[in-house]
């Protein structure tokens, strides 16, 4: 699913919001988590899962084909952690249950 399509299906589900009501919550939900991991903090939604941001520190890696020492510098990534109960409804679902 893409922006445009949660926008619709919460306009389907909430006909009551205009499209632009429904386009500036979506806007300030998704500003308002990239805000907290940006700042490191991390974002919790029960039921759903957690997103937290890792730092990983620069290291000297290997070119694979020359075997040159490389550096890589250091950075951040998101890691996301499933909920207990998104994860059992995408196993029972995948599994055609």
């Amino acid at each position: 699913m893409i922006r445009s399509e949660l926008v619709t299906r919460l306009g389907e589900e909430y006909p009551g919001l205009g499209q632009g009501d429904i386009e500036r919550i979506v806007t300030i939900f998704f500003e308002a988590i990239v805000g907290q991991l940006a700042s490191g903090g991390r974002v919790e939604l029960r039921g759903f899962g957690a997103f937290s941001v890792r730092d990983y520190e620069p290291r000297t890696g290997r070119n694979p084909r020359t075997g040159e020492a490389v550096a890589v510098p250091g950075r951040s990534r998101l890691h996301f952690k499933a909920g207990k109960a998104i994860l059992e409804r995408v196993n029972r679902e995948g599994q055609g249950a």
